[in-house]
């Protein structure tokens, strides 16, 4: 975090926008931070697998489905209404109004949204006995399942106004360039998490600490995003709701872009209703959301956060060239990072799956069902990126109406091949209907933005996307002959006594294998000419810079 603004500098206008180097320094801040928040949440999610399994508990599923509920909201509510029109609106507000007035109409819009949460989550948890049977059908009335879900997710609603109050002062950060406080907030969330779960010896009694420890968290992120905003000088204060007209504008714009940028996550929801339907169903679902949210939320989210304000000032400021540029930078940038990992969860789902997650109440066959689903799944994982990018080309010009359809469009295809896939095979079906309809609401959206001549990618860019391609696709045949060959990594790893007895080898094994992995990748990407090592330089110099 940066010092106060001195009264005499909050009247001075703001900064020229940074090109380039800011866009790359900006992500590696969300970037990194988002790392650390991810191996937390690894832990997290070995706690969670550990003590309440998937199939063999009703545990598992009640807890994944009392998640999947206010993270739905939130996507709607808070994140997703918020990218769509608070960014833009917030940095053209200080850019042509001043600190003063944009931190108003912040403090406003916070009003709002923290009211409208806060009545939500009451009608929710009075009305979930009932909203239950939408959520997750298969659960079936009156279960045990059933009745834990329903606690489970009335203890887990109030998360949902804190994080419509995180994502909102993240926002505010983020449109002033400050980055690290939004970034580092989730890792609060998983050290609750693990500090409930881990003391409890029994599937149902985890269950329930562990949603105590969301809303725990919830609290204590909201916190710190209110004393980062009170530090970096912005004066976001607490009042009643206005409904002024910036703020009805803001609404106005924010429902279409709540549903546009909140497609993969009503497709993710759309897939728990289904999965309900099969003992463990949603466990290896969310299994394999873990593992493919890495690169999505260490590449597209981070990308697309700093890349919002970014668009938005070149918008404004009538820069096609800086707006062109940020977009060929990003999608390049997010595709040399996400290529490769989608490579990896599509050539060795079996060996991620079984290395990570087979210990405890976690069994194989769970490994073996949550492997199908992530082949999938990262057959999407490019898509679930370039979602978050695409998306913000379209906002940071105002426009949330145009994405806001795709995503209708692309729900309403997940909807039908998701029932259709799921009756054919089962749940992997679910996951290859999802990815399916992300690539289809990717299409819409780089087609409606060439159409309206906002932003076609460069012929240098289209050149380097085939070369990452083809670096991703050399290092994912490595990897899938390690996959391959597995027993013959594994063996020697016990032989030798690493771990002195034979259940740690898978685990060296695999670590051994994403290493090489890793290993084998930036030379490939400098051999086809991905990324240039003289790019490379400039880069790291302007990021000291």
């Amino acid at each position: 975090m940066t010092d106060v603004v001195p009264p005499a500098a909050q009247d001075a206008p703001p900064p020229p926008a940074k090109k380039g180097g800011g866009l790359l320094k900006s992500s590696a801040i969300y970037s990194g931070l988002t790392l650390v928040s991810r191996f937390m949440g690894f832990f997290r999610d070995l706690a969670v697998s550990y003590r309440m399994g998937a199939s063999a508990t009703p545990a598992a599923d009640a807890y994944n489905a009392a998640l999947a509920f206010p993270n739905l909201f939130r996507r709607f509510f808070a994140e997703g209404a918020f990218a769509a029109a608070f960014v833009p609106a917030y940095a053209k507000s200080l850019q042509r109004d001043g600190e003063e007035k944009a931190d108003i109409l912040a403090a406003d819009a916070m009003a709002t949204l923290a009211a409208s949460t806060i009545i939500i989550t009451v009608i929710c948890q009075l009305a979930m006995p009932w909203l239950m049977m939408l959520i997750s059908p298969g659960f079936g009335w009156g279960t045990e399942k059933y009745k834990l879900a329903v606690l489970l997710t009335q203890i887990t609603m109030p998360y949902l106004p804190c994080m419509a109050i995180v994502a909102h002062l993240s926002g505010v950060l983020n449109a002033r360039d400050k980055f690290i406080l939004s970034a580092g907030a989730p890792i609060l969330l998983n050290i609750a998490t693990l500090i409930f779960i881990l003391p409890q010896t029994t599937a149902v009694g985890a269950a329930q600490w562990g949603s105590v420890g969301v809303v725990v968290a919830g609290v204590a992120q909201a916190a710190l995003l209110v004393w980062g905003v009170n530090k970096s000088g912005a004066k976001v204060h607490w009042r009643l709701p206005r409904l002024t007209p910036e703020v009805r504008e803001l609404i106005g714009k924010a429902i279409p872009g709540a549903l546009a940028a909140s497609a993969t996550q009503v497709n993710i929801f759309i897939s728990g209703n289904l999965a309900s339907h099969v003992p463990g169903g949603r466990s290896w679902l969310a299994t394999a959301d873990r593992l493919y949210q890495l690169p999505l939320g260490l590449v597209g989210v981070a990308i697309g956060v700093a890349l919002l304000p970014r668009l938005a000032r070149a918008v404004n400021s009538e820069d096609k060239d800086d707006a062109q540029g940020a977009m060929d930078q990003a999608i390049a940038l997010a595709m040399a990072l996400t290529l490769p990992a989608a490579a990896a969860l599509v050539a060795m789902p079996g060996f991620l799956s079984d290395g990570l997650y087979t210990r405890g109440e976690f069994t194989a066959f769970d490994a073996s069902q949550t492997a199908s689903a992530l082949f999938f799944y990262g057959l999407g994982t490019p898509a679930f990126v370039l979602q978050q990018l695409y998306s913000r080309a379209f906002f940071a010009r105002g426009d949330t109406k145009s994405p806001m359809r795709f995503a209708l469009v692309s729900v309403a295809v997940n909807i039908i091949l998701g029932i259709l896939f799921f009756n054919l095979f089962g749940v992997k079906g679910i996951a290859a209907a999802t990815a399916v309809a992300s690539w289809l609401n990717v299409g819409q959206m780089a087609f409606g933005l060439y159409r309206k001549g906002h932003y076609n990618p460069s012929l240098d860019t289209w050149s380097r996307l085939a070369r990452i391609l083809i670096a991703s696709l050399g290092m994912g045949l490595l990897l899938a002959a390690a996959s391959h060959w597995r027993p013959l990594i594994e063996a020697p790893l016990r032989g030798i006594g690493l771990t002195g007895h034979a259940i740690g080898a898978k685990e060296f094994a695999l670590a051994l294998t994403c290493l090489a992995g890793l290993a084998v990748y930036p030379p490939l990407l400098f051999l086809f000419g991905g990324v240039k090592p003289a790019e490379l330089k400039a880069a790291l110099r302007r990021g000291k810079a």
